[in-house]
């Protein structure tokens, strides 16, 4: 498949991208963006009207993670993904322990982000950058949240054990707004707790 570029005229910071995605963080939401892709840079440059000295483009290792419940069978879960030097890696997990469940579908957001840790570190990444839509992936990993639940300071601990092994980066994308890798991440994490698409 061809690359795109994706021009940002107006956007959060206009400039030319090689990802849909990060090309939607930078225009979701922002009054009167204007954007186009082009089969060039060449035209991409022109709509935007100036020279970008460097072209953005998607982390070479980056994963999208998501958590599900399943209220009736009392089922949390995870589902997502890791792209690591052009591999894709298919992240799925589920588990009903009581005090973990009591946590709901933010028990599987902390095991999906652990989960994609865990594997980049088995493959011997030095960074990886991680899309969640759940604010609590960064806040509880970085220290910034409090945490009171088994599940909240496992993840916390965990994050502090590998901080020496891997550099993580974190990256808010906005939940069921068509990012394509967070849906992916959706679509499997309702798999991994059984519910129906």
């Amino acid at each position: 498949m061809a690359a795109k570029f994706y021009a940002v005229r107006k956007g959060k910071k206009p400039g030319i991208y090689m990802s849909w995605d990060i090309c939607k963080q930078q225009t979701d939401g922002f009054p009167g963006a204007e954007f186009k892709s082009f089969p060039t840079r060449e035209a991409a440059e022109e709509y935007i009207g100036q020279k970008q000295q460097t072209v953005e483009k998607e982390p070479e290792n980056y994963a999208f993670v998501d958590g599900s419940y399943n209220i009736a069978t009392k089922v949390y879960g995870y589902g997502g993904f890791l792209m690591a030097d052009g591999k894709k890696e298919v992240l799925q997990g589920s588990g009903s322990e009581e005090e973990m469940a009591s946590m709901r579908n933010v028990a599987g957001e902390v095991l999906g982000s652990m989960a994609a840790i865990e594997k980049a570190v088995e493959l011997g990444l030095a960074e990886l950058t991680i899309y969640y839509d759940y604010m609590g992936i960064e806040m509880w990993a970085t220290g910034a949240w409090k945490r009171n639940k088994k599940g909240t300071i496992a993840y916390y601990d965990y994050i502090q054990s590998i901080k020496d092994k891997i550099t993580l980066h974190f990256v808010k994308v906005k939940g069921h707004s068509g990012v394509e890798g967070n849906e992916e991440a959706d679509r499997l994490a309702k798999e991994a707790v059984g519910i129906e698409i």
